[in-house]
């Protein structure tokens, strides 16, 4: 059973963590002090419960915890060697820790273990940080909170802010929290309410004050011509920018994307201070973590041709490059971490919206929603002062921090297709379900594609969160909604990388009994459904410059004519010769074209159930529901073949190790001698 001050915090964790008005996502941490029972000596130790490294209050649970030996922990006052090496103390935690101790201690366990209150909360509240980056921060907290809350001067996260903090708390007897100086705010209490209380009173507090006092329109006046575009007009313009944008920020390594265009951010960058104020940075050292030292701002306005704004994009980019490489260079000592990436985190376009980045959706996702914090902070730093964030080289030291190095080497290992977009048609049912589980579960993000909205839906759901997979609906015999669909693609993940042509249907019938009506239906579908789709994929491919993988999910039909067969068999045989073709024209792209011949794949199939089964099951003369196993049995390996075995040689053809393939078809049929190419 959990200890009540572990219950306590918990509860309160989630309460602070699910506002974001109060803390951004894995932002801040939050503690309780109290006492358990010793295995070793059965008596009474005091232990620390804090938030550790990496975990978000909001979805803070017991596992997400260290959990250290307050006596320890104080003891390392004793033997502090000072600010310069305070750095050593992060490892000595290791060495504090109770039992398996939980989760890693973060760099703000001294914080919470040397401040005298059995309760601390540490957030990054917008209006909390609008006051600590104001230029004239330290008088607007005493006019806003008098006596109760107290200034800490700007120090990097670390042992001795802990001292600084204990410091003024025992130095303000009277004082309920402090607000830290370019970071965030402190709050303390004797039980977890109090302590929740009043976290919540300083940061609603500071809201009050900033609405009351704040002056109107503090990013300026809107200036002409830099208004948000028309929604449609929008999407369209940042559909057309987001291939290249994401071929422009991988140019150090793949990148995933993530547009945002609420008004929050069209407001500001039609403002006339946004350029000013975008090239200040962030200063919360959680946000410019994410964001990076500043975002790249395309200085054109709305309306500008789109060839002008990509032309003028890549000159941008390339000087972002410079830039970023200049600032680490001015601050690089010789035991700095190398340089991890020139490239932005963030792109501003005015009129249209904001595009982030980072190595998957999740990251790029709350790269933006920080920057969105970013925005709401120098609205509020603006609205009572002046944007006054910590400088450059503070921001370098914790870019480049060399526990924040070893935070960064913690992670695991990226999966096989971590970073890549994957788009798969037919993807409701049977294999194309089937491949898109596998490509997520291998790292993709994807784009679950059918006709059937509902199941597309609920694949996508199955998979995971709109950050893994998204679902489309689309009529592959339709140009209009292929666009619209790779325009959703781009939208939600920055582009795309991987193409699977699933969709399809079976007409099983001889060649008299085959209507001009069904033959075309079935070409429709599959011929000209999956060109139309390899040709929309293609353009994005080559607008990032990345490569890419198409694959089409032929038939050994498209080799062996089976009987009573011609629509599905000949239009199986144009895919195999699409292939072909495509792989001869976009090698010189980096985009490789293969295709998997699959033997009758019954089990799970929506084109077997929807009629092909019965239909083949007459042909040969079996009950429909042995139709599997008679498959199986004409094959040379005896076995039936099923959507995993497909998806399997998806995810052959596309994780890495057949990088110098093309132009090639695997068959997946448990060996048709019929079917062997030649």
């Amino acid at each position: 059973m959990s200890n009540p001050a572990v219950t306590e915090l918990i509860e309160r964790s989630n309460r602070l963590g699910s506002d974001p008005r109060n803390t951004n996502y894995a932002g801040g941490n939050t503690s309780a002090k109290g006492t358990a029972v010793d295995p070793v000596t059965g008596g009474d130790v005091e232990l620390l419960w804090v938030k550790g490294s990496g975990g978000d209050l909001g979805t803070l649970t017991e596992a997400g915890l260290a959990v250290l030996r307050l006596d320890r922990v104080r003891a390392l006052v004793e033997v502090y060697p000072g600010v310069e090496r305070e750095d050593e103390l992060v490892a000595a935690f290791d060495f504090c820790l109770h039992g398996r101790g939980g989760a890693a201690p973060s760099i703000d366990t001294a914080m919470h273990a040397l401040v005298d209150a059995p309760h601390v909360d540490h957030l990054h509240p917008d209006s909390g940080i609008a006051l600590a980056t104001a230029a004239d921060g330290e008088a607007l907290t005493k006019e806003c909170f008098g006596d109760r809350v107290v200034w800490v001067p700007w120090r990097r996260p670390g042992f001795q802010l802990g001292l600084d903090i204990a410091a003024i708390k025992a130095a303000h007897p009277g004082a309920v929290g402090c607000v830290l100086g370019g970071h965030g705010i402190t709050a303390w209490g004797a039980t977890s309410g109090e302590c929740e209380a009043n976290s919540l009173w300083m940061i609603r507090t500071a809201e009050a004050f900033l609405a009351e006092r704040g002056r109107p329109d503090p990013f300026g006046p809107v200036v002409d011509g830099y208004g948000p575009l028309p929604a449609a007009e929008r999407r369209a313009r940042a559909a057309a920018l987001a291939p290249i944008l994401r071929g422009l920020v991988s140019t150090d390594r793949a990148q995933v994307g993530h547009f945002t265009d609420t008004d929050t951010v069209l407001d500001f960058l039609s403002r006339e201070k946004h350029p000013a104020l975008a090239e200040l940075g962030t200063s919360c050292p959680d946000h410019f973590l994410r964001t990076k030292v500043r975002p790249l701002v395309l200085d054109l306005p709305p309306a500008a041709p789109v060839d002008e704004v990509v032309d003028r994009l890549r000159v941008l980019h390339a000087a972002y490059r410079d830039e970023y490489a200049a600032y680490y260079h001015r601050h690089a000592t010789p035991d700095s971490p190398a340089m991890r990436g020139a490239d932005p985190a963030i792109v501003l376009v005015p009129g249209v919206g904001m595009f982030s980045y980072g190595k998957d959706k999740q990251t790029a996702r709350v790269a933006g929603e920080f920057y969105v914090n970013a925005i709401n902070v120098m609205r509020g730093a603006e609205a009572v002062s002046t944007y006054a964030p910590i400088d450059e080289a503070e921001k370098f030291r914790i870019e480049y921090w060399a526990l924040e190095e070893a935070k960064l080497a913690r992670m695991p290992a990226p999966k096989p297709l971590a970073t890549r977009v994957a788009f798969v048609t037919g993807a409701g049912s049977g294999i194309g379900k089937a491949i898109a589980e596998r490509l997520a579960a291998d790292g993709a993000c994807v784009i679950v594609a059918d006709l059937n909205t509902h199941a597309a839906t609920e694949v996508a759901e199955s998979i995971g969160s709109s950050d893994t997979a998204v679902a489309v609906t689309v009529d592959v015999t339709s140009e209009e909604q292929i666009a619209a669909a790779f325009q959703d693609a781009v939208l939600a993940f920055g582009g795309v990388d991987l193409v699977v042509n699933n969709a399809g249907l079976s007409i099983s019938k001889p060649l008299l009994d085959t209507s001009a009506a069904e033959w075309d239906l079935q070409h429709d579908v599959m011929a000209r459904g999956s060109f139309l789709v390899s040709r929309e994929a293609a353009r994005i491919m080559i607008d990032q410059g990345l490569g890419g993988d198409i694959v089409y999910i032929a038939s050994k039909n498209g080799v062996f004519a089976g009987p009573n067969n011609v629509a599905y068999g000949a239009t199986k045989a144009d895919q195999a010769h699409q292939v072909r073709l495509l792989a001869a024209e976009l090698g010189e792209h980096g985009i490789r074209v293969n295709g998997i011949n699959p033997d009758g794949v019954v089990h799970g199939s929506g084109i077997f159930a929807a009629g092909w089964g019965a239909q083949r099951a007459a042909v040969y003369g079996v009950p429909e529901d042995q139709l599997g196993a008679f498959y199986a049995q004409r094959t040379l390996l005896k076995r039936e073949v099923l959507p995993e075995h497909v998806a399997n040689a998806v995810h052959a053809l596309t994780a890495g190790h057949l990088s110098h393939t093309t132009g090639l078809h695997i068959p997946v049929d448990a060996g048709v001698a019929a079917a062997f190419l030649r």
